[in-house]
């Protein structure tokens, strides 16, 4: 019985600095191409997803928010991917095409899902310029760091 908590405790923590850096890397690169894209009020943009039109006002408050937000999708993208990894080994086997299909399974979500559920409730038209730089950015800046890191830090 105790071995089996051992080999539990074991794989949750094999999982941790995957997902920590994977999710921190995608989170940095996500952030800085947002940052050269949108400009430096991007974080504000995010924490008005949440508190809306209150979300229009600069305040640190509203920065530190939308960061947070940011980061805490980030480590959960990183910590769906690396936690479906236990089952499906061909995440980790194959992490360059599973990583770049990843981020577009993170691009639609955020597109189809969580945007329309923000109080911005953003839906399109869409601008083709910009849902191709979306999705390129997603592929490699976000499902590509997440898969890389599984696979170079993982048991």
């Amino acid at each position: 019985m105790s071995t089996v908590s051992i080999s539990t405790a074991t794989q949750r923590t094999s999982l941790a600095l995957p997902i920590l850096v994977g999710g921190g890397v995608a989170g940095l690169l996500d952030m800085t191409s947002a940052y050269i894209t949108f400009g430096r009020y991007m974080p504000i943009g995010i924490a008005g997803g949440i508190v809306g039109a209150a979300g229009r006002h600069v305040s640190v408050g509203l920065y530190i928010l939308g960061l947070t937000i940011h980061y805490f999708i980030a480590f959960s993208a990183a910590a769906v991917y690396c936690l479906a990894s236990k089952k499906l080994k061909f995440l980790r086997d194959n992490f360059i095409v599973c990583g770049l299909f990843y981020g577009i399974a993170v691009f639609l979500v955020m597109q189809l899902v969580v945007l329309p559920l923000s109080a911005y409730h953003a839906m399109g038209p869409y601008q083709y310029r910009g849902l191709v730089q979306g999705l390129l950015a997603h592929m490699f800046l976000i499902g590509l760091p997440i898969s890389i890191s599984l696979r170079t830090l993982s048991d």
